[in-house]
């Protein structure tokens, strides 16, 4: 019985890329120094996987940034403006495709489908001159075969990599995408042959696109791309791997009947429709690559429950032609849980990582054989999914009740926005285009450093207060100093913002390596929610009400919304998610309300992922939007009138649920703008009505460049182009918390000074 793993995390059990990567980055190590950190990470993956019994092991899952770019790189997809002259792609061009350079920026960054794993969005047109300019399948492949290892190298498929990307600039946003799969056809077989002269013997494309709704002409281009790929996959074995939802019927028909595929990946978790397909029909004597373990979440597999669905689709496909599986891609859960040694040991027992899923792939292919030694790992299963089921920590009485009694209300504020802004404004006295930052200033080391040892009882809790009041001063004296007119405290206790709130409340555990990939090096953390969700004590007062005393101005308190947190961790996985999101906004109701008690005025509760979570299919999507957004204001539903509401919100398109964002109903909301380069204002310009505050980010925080006045000026004129000047304020698009103060201060000071600019400019016009 065979066993098989989708892709797998590359960042190492201890974050050993990011340190590479990053030391590369500073210039402190070489790109020999990088090379050889990646290298050693993935021979021990591929040991590892062998060592565990899989059969078919993948390879070129590894990146040094995104899969996407590799393939952009594999094409030779490079915009003109990196200044690549041709010949295998380097760290420079790459690095500058992902970061941007000291001349040019980065492309634009988006959502990998519905993750918290970004994607270097392809920049195409009809122009671009297609060449294979990155080899690194066929070297990853000829790397794993030196060391004993077979492998399945992976490619994003032609299909969905097309209809991932976006015109580039100067491109009529009409261009169709699907007709350059002519132009990059060619270059795939280039690749295929290199493999095939390796000695692969199978190959997987990943096109997880096909769990979309696409229409027929997006259909057909799939059937044209393998049709003619056909020829030259002769003598491979060709997966098609599929994933994140279940295949809608038409899909599922249009890729069953590729030619020249040898089998098809499905996800199990989040796809259970699609058995109801292969029930129906499923091609004879093809491979069906059965995805029952989770590679989204930390929770150990229901081992008994996936050998029951094993068994109904080895029926239907015949023993030979099962390959267990995991739903997606590893790398969207952490890596290892034996590096988890802090970890209660009742909840550890509930949770797989990566490498306990690739023992439970192997367990249940082994299983499904016949195979009598799996018993014991079994029982032990099942004992730990009882004890879960029947654990006092998980269930709450009390917040059950109180998430039941929401169901009567909607959770608006009594008045509109606009007599809102205006007694506000009564308060506040703002200039028009305001300034203000998004919550977090640059986390020094020596910052880090007072956290790590407070929480090592190295240092004493007045001691650590007094090193935090001190950073939170300066901050303060910073903004004054700049002339920004609503304040932050600059979030230097906090380590996420996810786990600090989710460290204060009840129903969340925390792991010391459980960390997922992001973006580039960038990883996070995210918190394990295994049960019912309450607030025990105020979690940001003390320190909003500190900042607040240091300044005459407005101080934001800072809360990350609930939507955003329930995005952002390991959720539960035995009641539905809506659930537990309304547990978390009645925590921060309380924390929002504590907070106005306490005389902060202006509140920003974050829901940087709210457009994440959204689900992938338009007919789940009305359901998701209406009680992600009636968490949101359930949160602030209760404040004063003179009470600022502030939102805010990163990269997405949010084109598509403006209308659920209006129906948010916050005071202001501030946007991820700068890098995708007014997509979002283009909402406005299409007539959509918005009358509360908005602050499109004006520089992109993301890359250590630093924007002239001009250039931001010029930012802020385009917005005022679609957007009434009472309404828009001045910020950047993201906290500043990565970034170095030697960036943050002259960027800021020409923020201010843009905002200053037109401030007389707009006065001497009127």
């Amino acid at each position: 019985m065979a066993s098989h793993i989708v892709g797998y995390p590359r960042m190492g059990p201890k974050r050993e890329l990011k340190f590479a990567l990053e030391s590369f980055w500073d210039g402190k190590s070489s790109a020999e120094d990088l090379k050889k950190v990646a290298a050693d990470l993935r021979s021990s993956i591929w040991k590892q996987m062998a060592g565990a019994g899989i059969k078919y092991i993948p390879s070129n899952t590894f990146s040094y940034y995104d899969q996407v770019l590799d393939t952009t790189a594999m094409l030779g997809a490079v915009p003109p403006r990196y200044g690549w002259n041709g010949g295998e792609i380097g760290f420079e061009t790459y690095f500058s495709m992902a970061r941007g350079n000291a001349s040019v920026p980065a492309m634009e960054m988006t959502k990998w489908f519905d993750t918290n794993y970004h994607f270097i969005v392809p920049e195409l047109g009809p122009d671009v001159k297609f060449s294979y300019a990155s080899h690194k399948a066929v070297d990853e492949y000829k790397e794993a075969k030196a060391l004993g290892v077979d492998t399945v190298p992976i490619l994003i498929g032609p299909v969905s990599y097309l209809l991932l990307s976006k015109p580039a600039k100067g491109v009529e946003k009409t261009f169709p995408l699907l007709s350059l799969l002519g132009k990059i056809l060619p270059i795939y077989k280039e690749v295929i042959s290199e493999l095939k002269g390796a000695g692969a013997s199978w190959i997987q494309f990943d096109e997880p696109t096909l769990v979309m709704d696409l229409d027929s002409h997006k259909l057909k281009a799939f059937t044209d791309a393998y049709t003619e790929l056909e020829s030259s996959l002769s003598g491979l074995n060709v997966l098609v791997e599929t994933y994140f939802a279940d295949v809608p019927a038409e899909a599922y028909k249009a890729l069953t009947s590729l030619k020249g595929v040898t089998g098809y990946g499905f996800d199990f978790v989040r796809g259970s429709n699609t058995l109801d397909l292969i029930k129906g029909k499923f091609p004879k004597g093809k491979y069906l690559f059965a995805g029952v373990v989770d590679g989204r979440n930390i929770w150990a597999n229901d081992l008994a429950a996936s050998l029951g669905t094993l068994k109904a689709l080895e029926g239907i496909v015949g023993k030979e032609k099962l390959v267990v599986s995991t739903s997606t891609s590893l790398l969207h859960t952490a890596v290892d849980l034996v590096n988890e040694t802090k970890l209660d040991e009742e909840i550890k027992s509930w949770l797989a990582f990566a490498a306990q899923k690739v023992l439970e792939v192997n367990a249940l292919a082994k299983a499904l054989s016949g195979h009598k030694d799996e018993v014991a790992f079994f029982s032990a299963n099942a004992a730990a999914l009882a004890s879960r089921k029947s654990s006092p920590r998980v269930t709450n009485e009390d917040v059950q009740k109180a998430a039941a009694a929401l169901k009567g209300s909607d959770h608006r504020r009594a008045t509109n926005v606009s007599t809102r802004l205006d007694a506000q404004q009564k308060k506040l006295n703002l200039p028009i285009l305001p300034t203000t930052t998004i919550g977090s200033f640059p986390q020094t080391i020596e910052l880090r450093r007072v956290r790590r040892e407070y929480k090592a009882k190295k240092i004493s809790e007045d001691e650590y207060v007094k090193a935090i009041k001190e950073e939170i001063n300066k901050v303060v004296k910073l903004q004054e100093e700049l002339d920004i007119d609503v304040l932050v405290h600059g979030e230097p206790e906090r380590n996420d913002m996810v786990e600090y709130f989710g460290e204060q409340l009840s129903g969340f555990a925390f792991t010391v390596n459980g960390w997922v990939q992001s973006y580039g090096s960038r990883c996070v953390k995210p918190p394990i929610i295994y049960g019912d969700v309450s607030r025990p004590n105020p979690m940001t007062v003390f320190w909003s009400s500190t900042a607040q005393s240091m300044t005459a101005r407005p101080m934001k308190g800072m809360l990350t919304g609930p939507v955003t947190i329930l995005n952002w961790s390991f959720v539960r996985n035995d009641q539905p998610r809506f659930e537990t999101c309304y547990q978390i906004a009645l925590a921060i109701k309380d924390e929002v309300e504590d907070l106005e008690k306490a005389g902060i005025n202006v509140i920003q509760i974050d829901e940087a992922a709210l457009r994440e979570g959204l689900p992938l299919r338009k007919s789940e999507q009305a359901f998701y939007l209406d009680w992600a957004v009636h968490s949101f204001r359930i949160t602030n539903c209760g404040v004063h009138d003179t009470t600022q509401i502030h939102t805010h919100m990163c990269y997405s398109n949010f084109n598509d649920i403006i209308h659920s964002i209006i129906d948010m109903d916050a005071d202001v909301i501030t946007i991820e703008n700068s890098r995708s380069d007014e997509k979002l204002l283009s909402v406005f310009r299409e007539g959509v009505k918005y009358g509360a505050g908005i602050g499109p980010g004006v520089y992109d925080i993301h890359s250590p460049r630093i924007p002239s006045t001009e250039e931001i000026a010029d930012r802020i004129n385009k917005m005022l182009a679609v957007l009434e000047t009472n309404i828009l304020w001045v910020n950047p698009d993201c906290g500043l918390k990565t970034r170095k103060y030697a960036e943050v201060k002259p960027a800021l000071k020409n923020m201010v000074a843009a905002a200053k600019l037109l401030r007389t400019q707009l006065a001497s016009a009127k």
